[in-house]
């Protein structure tokens, strides 16, 4: 098994897609479409096989119904974990400063789905949920 997707609702889908692209690295997935009112949501992707969707706020009585489990949308997630290399760390650190986000909330080390990673940040995306970066050697 593999973790296919993680929901985070969030105000603005585009702008959170635009930043996700611009600021994170990750490449949105049904941008277009739901800006054309295609697809209820849109997503950015992490890896080849796992991607975050992006749900509205405004549609969470839509996805409470669809998951027909009362109570279960609106909430933040406590974080998302993205691994990545050390180089791919190293640049995401860069760009979410350059972007004044603050990076200074680490872990050395830290333990994840791969065992023990050097270190880690945590980071909050434009809806205040907190995203986790990490590596591992290789």
């Amino acid at each position: 098994m593999r973790l296919d997707h993680v929901v985070l609702h969030v105000t603005d889908p585009i702008k959170s897609a635009e930043w996700f692209q611009r600021v994170v690295g990750l490449k949105p997935v049904r941008l277009d479409e739901y800006k054309s009112g295609k697809a209820p949501f849109p997503s950015v992707r992490v890896s080849d096989d796992a991607i975050i969707d992006l749900s509205p706020l405004s549609a969470v009585e839509d996805l409470e119904l669809a998951t027909r489990t009362p109570g279960s949308v609106g909430h933040k997630v406590n974080h998302v974990c993205i691994a990545m290399t050390r180089a791919e760390y190293d640049a995401l650190d860069e760009r979410l400063r350059a972007d004044g986000v603050d990076t200074s909330a680490r872990v050395r080390p830290t333990y994840g789905a791969r065992g023990w990673a050097p270190e880690n940040f945590y980071f909050p995306d434009l809806d205040g949920n907190v995203i986790e970066a990490r590596y591992y050697d290789e």
